[in-house]
Parts: structure tokens; sequence; C-alpha cells
């Protein structure tokens, strides 16, 4: 279906769960201002709204989307959250600079979810205008820091149950051991 008039943050399949005591990063770019402290807004009020306390959202900045890998790299070593929302917004320009760095950006968030087995959210807005960025900052097609909060707790949710499988197994192959 067409985006051009609808809500993308509209909320499909799962239930969002509610968060409980997790921690959660976020890193955000401070390049594109108006747009990336629009998402950074829409993550935080979607996190405190589904129970992830003020003290357990920890916020840095970076200055540039490129550097947001090495910004939830950093939170992931140091601050050990339980995922780390990464915000920034790369608009199309005249040259391949747009290219490099969104792939440079979806590449460096894919291997920091494999190196470390931590959720690290792509939060990236990538439009070709500042009008398309709008848009998904908070306009006609929602809020995609609020996507991305959303999806941080989900697969935190996912971790959990599969983590609550693993020690339901456990115990019944510790029974058949007495």
């Amino acid at each position: 279906m067409s985006s051009v008039n609808k809500n993308l943050s509209i909320v499909e399949g799962s239930a969002v769960p509610i968060g409980g005591n997790h921690r959660i990063g976020i890193v955000w770019s401070e390049w594109n201002h108006e747009i990336t402290g629009a998402l950074l807004d829409g993550a935080k009020r979607l996190l405190l709204k589904n129970g992830i306390l003020e003290k357990n959202i920890i916020i840095h900045s970076v200055p540039g989307s490129f550097e947001l890998t090495l910004g939830a790299q950093y939170l992931a070593e140091y601050i050990e959250p339980d995922a780390v929302i990464c915000l920034g917004c790369v608009i199309q320009g005249e040259t391949r600079h747009f290219e490099f760095i969104c792939n440079a950006v979806a590449n460096g968030i894919t291997k920091l979810n494999m190196d470390f087995s931590l959720p690290f959210i792509f939060g990236v807005l990538t439009p070709d205008t500042q009008q398309q960025a709008i848009d998904r900052a908070g306009g006609k097609h929602g809020n995609k820091g609020e996507e991305a909060a959303i999806t941080a707790l989900k697969m935190l949710a996912l971790r959990d149950r599969i983590e609550d499988e693993i020690d339901f197994d456990d115990d019944f192959f510790d029974l058949d051991d007495d």
C-alpha cells in the first residue's frame, strides 16, 4: 500500500510490550537536529509510556549519522544497556555521499547486533527531501523514533521469552539428574 496518506507509525502485529526494568540506550545524531531531535523525543516518550523508568533511559549524542555505530558501541561497552536505539537522518543530496553514509551506518548497526548479541535498533531516516524527513519525524507519516522504541521493546520481549524457555528446559533436565 502506498504511504502517501498513511501514518506509518501505527503498530501492526503483536502488542507493544511493557518495558519493565530494562535499560535502554539511545544514541542520536546532532546533524539534522530538527529531525533527529523529534525522533529522540518520540522514542523517549514511547519508552516512558510503556513502562521504562526515566533513569533507565541513557541518552548520548554523536556529531552525525556516521558516528552512530561507534557511539552505540560505546554505550554497549560502558553502560551495558539491554538495547540501543540509533537515531539519525541522512537526506539525499547531489553527491554519492548519501549512499556511502547510509550503507556504512546500516552495515555498522547490523554488525553491532551480531557482535554483541544485543538489539541495536536502526532508527535512521534516509529520505530524498527535508519534507519527507519532517513527515516521518512526527509529521503525517508518524514518528520513526517511536517505531524504533517499539522495535527495541519487542526485541527485548523476544529475548526474554527465549531465555524463559531455556530456563524452563534447564529446570526440566535438572529434575532428571536427581
